[in-house]
């Protein structure tokens, strides 16, 4: 059986990656976007409450469109049907004060913005990571966080994907040797 969860709110910040009208506007698997918004929205409740930094990321290209990336592949990856409310936050989040606002010009949040800084000047070693896509945003995020030092607590039902098996190979090989994974309601108990 696993341990419960203990958090060290002192210590902890979330970060939610790319709940953004355009994204969540996607079909997705297992979870629909609205469940994980659900989830997330209660998990930033709970932390608030507690004084945990929120930090809430999204993907944006820049104003000329230039700046995708453009890698030799076998699938092309663009961002079609873009306009500028397909960047913007997800009204559930109920953006506060004093959260930070990210924004990130490829998958991983932490490469080219100011995430990996302000998550220091705070004294965060660990982060609970959620959002979209799990085998994209989220697992590129979690790769550098990794890298990088953090501690990482997944929320299994506060992250989703394009298809069952975006979702389960990152749950199943790879978030379980980069951190902890719990649901939504054991991490909110264990933020009370």
């Amino acid at each position: 059986m696993k341990e419960e969860l203990k958090i060290d709110k002192s210590r902890t910040a979330v970060v939610v990656i790319d709940l953004q009208k355009g994204i969540t506007g996607m079909p997705a698997k297992p979870y629909m976007p609205e469940t994980v918004v659900e989830n997330v929205s209660r998990i930033l409740d709970a932390a608030r409450k507690g004084g945990l930094p929120v930090f809430l990321v999204r993907v944006t290209p820049s104003p000329d469109m230039k700046d995708a990336l453009r890698p030799i592949a076998e699938t092309s990856f663009k961002m079609s049907g873009y306009t500028p409310e397909w960047s913007e936050y997800v009204p559930q989040l109920n953006i506060q004060l004093g959260d930070f606002l990210i924004t990130k010009h490829q998958w991983g949040a932490f490469y080219g913005t100011e995430l990996e800084l302000q998550l220091r000047r705070r004294g965060m070693n660990t982060i609970i990571l959620c959002g979209i896509a799990a085998n994209m945003g989220v697992e590129s995020t979690a790769r550098n966080a990794y890298e990088l030092g953090f501690n990482q607590i997944f929320v299994s039902d506060g992250v989703t994907a394009r298809s069952d098996e975006e979702y389960e190979y990152p749950f199943k090989y790879i978030f379980p040797r980069l951190g902890l994974i719990y649901n939504t309601e054991k991490i909110i108990k264990a933020l009370a």
